[in-house]
């Protein structure tokens, strides 16, 4: 609590002792500025994030190039630098054109799909009544095209088996048929598939489904949905799941990545917090992508260490620490960083600032920064690995190095605690993940394949709400 000093108390101190309460006082009034200020940015982030736009496009006025010369970063605009470059050529202002419409975009969507013609015409006696008797020719056709859509169409399969015997052995043989999905049970293969790819690819509660069916006259409850899939996963897809768990270790770089999940049943406290975690192969394998899911009860590092136990390469991953943990019990494993995330800080402390002091932020300008990192990386995406590799070392090494060299020369000038302090923080923390890509051409330089991967699962989950851990079935009861 603040002492409270009255003009009698103040006159009976001595100067030395009124110059000390000066500066203390000063001192107070600082570090209330500085958890002002904190306070303001974390409030309109919040604000930010219930209202404004998810994006983090960034977009500068120009292209901002950097080097490190003699241990000091310097900045230049792009564009200027170049154009001072050539021979005295005078510039001339080009007047930007709007883009013209694709031609032949329609045929190109349309190309493929099945055609059926209806014809409009009318009869010889309403012609012979507007133009009289063999008073009229017929012309081209005027034709359009529509798109028609049939809703989903229901039926029962019966199957008749044909059984045949012996009349003269007691042998008995049926003809050749599909086997039952799952016997004594009315769903096939192809009402299965449709109900998972309404759940899991098109984020459709099996409650909702259930209505559907209804409309459709079909009587099919959530229960008996969720125990055809059970069982479907459990006798078909686990197998398949196995083999290509086995078949990922075949590849150098894979990419982790985990999201939360409420659970209804599994033993612990409704509503107890569990995550699903996502494996995939490497961004740039683009023929052959592996995608597999694994729901654990927790978030430590048993689960990436069971399910990477005899991958020998590179993994992609945030900058959770449980994949640092499991990298230094082996030699196997190496951790490469995301930049994605390492901008979303400073791009989360240019959106908290006004948008008049933006551009003149430092954060704004580690954004401008890594843009130029992002933009050299593009122009090698379809290089083959070594040679990009190679192209890395040359154009994009410099600007990794030059970024860590400004961060560092910046930490301390920013207010500790701060998005651009976390943002100076993660990278200098990240640093040696983060320049993994650089070595190795077949790494990508951020995670965003793993969490594109999972946001299918992140939309889906707040319409399920609650998963049954029990028996792992996502639905809302």
């Amino acid at each position: 609590m603040a002492l409270e000093y009255t003009e009698e108390k103040l006159n009976s101190l001595d100067k030395e002792t009124i110059i000390q309460l000066f500066l203390s006082q000063q001192e107070q009034l600082k570090q209330i500025d500085h958890n002002l200020q904190l306070v303001l940015e974390q409030v309109a982030d919040l604000k930010r994030h219930r209202f404004g736009s998810s994006s983090e496009k960034h977009e500068p006025d120009e292209q901002i190039s950097f080097m490190e010369m003699d241990g000091t970063i310097v900045f230049f605009n792009e564009p200027e630098a170049v154009a001072d470059e050539e021979t005295g050529e005078t510039s001339e202002t080009v007047p930007r054109r709007k883009s013209k419409k694709k031609q032949g975009k329609r045929e190109e969507d349309l190309e493929g799909l099945p055609v059926v013609v209806v014809e409009h015409s009318m009869t010889e006696t309403e012609l012979e009544r507007l133009f009289g008797k063999e008073g009229w020719k017929q012309l081209p056709d005027e034709v359009y095209r529509r798109y028609g859509f049939t809703p989903a169409k229901v039926e029962v399969e019966e199957h008749h088996v044909k059984v045949y015997a012996g009349k003269k052995t007691d042998e008995i043989v049926k003809s050749p048929h599909p086997e039952c999905l799952l016997r004594g049970s009315l769903v096939s293969p192809s009402l299965e598939a449709a109900i998972m790819n309404a759940k899991y690819v098109n984020a459709v509660p099996l409650y909702r489904q259930e209505q559907e069916f209804e409309r459709y006259g079909l009587h099919i409850s959530r229960q008996n949905m969720a125990n055809w899939t059970i069982q479907c996963a459990d006798r078909c897809l686990a197998v398949l799941y196995d083999y290509l768990h086995e078949k990922m270790y075949d590849y150098h770089v894979l990419q982790a990545d985990e999201t939360p999940v409420l659970v209804n049943r599994d033993g612990r406290p409704a509503g107890s917090k569990s995550y699903m975690w996502v494996y995939r192969t490497g961004r740039m394998y683009t023929d052959r992508q592996i995608v597999l899911y694994e729901y654990q009860r927790t978030r430590n590092a048993s689960h990436p260490r069971e399910f990477l136990k005899d991958f020998s390469g590179i993994c992609v991953t945030d900058g959770y620490q449980v994949y640092h943990t499991i990298e230094n019990e082996g030699e196997d494993l190496v951790i490469a960083g995301c930049w994605s995330h390492a901008r979303r800080r400073f791009d989360e402390a240019v959106k908290a600032l006004p948008k008049a002091k933006q551009k003149d932020s430092r954060a704004y300008l580690a954004l401008t920064m890594i843009q130029a990192v992002y933009r050299e990386e593009k122009q090698l995406k379809e290089l083959p690995a070594q040679e990009r590799q190679n192209r890395r070392q040359l154009n994009v090494k410099p600007l990794v190095e030059a970024y860590f060299v400004w961060v560092r020369e910046n930490l301390s000038k920013v207010p500790q605690k701060s998005k651009t302090w976390e943002g100076f923080s993660y990278s200098l923390n990240q640093e040696k993940y983060l320049k993994v890509f650089l070595d190795d051409g077949e790494v990508p330089m951020d995670n965003n394949a793993a969490e594109q991967s999972i946001r299918g699962f992140c939309i889906g989950k707040k319409n399920w709400v609650m998963i049954d851990g029990k028996r792992l079935i996502f639905d809302r009861h």
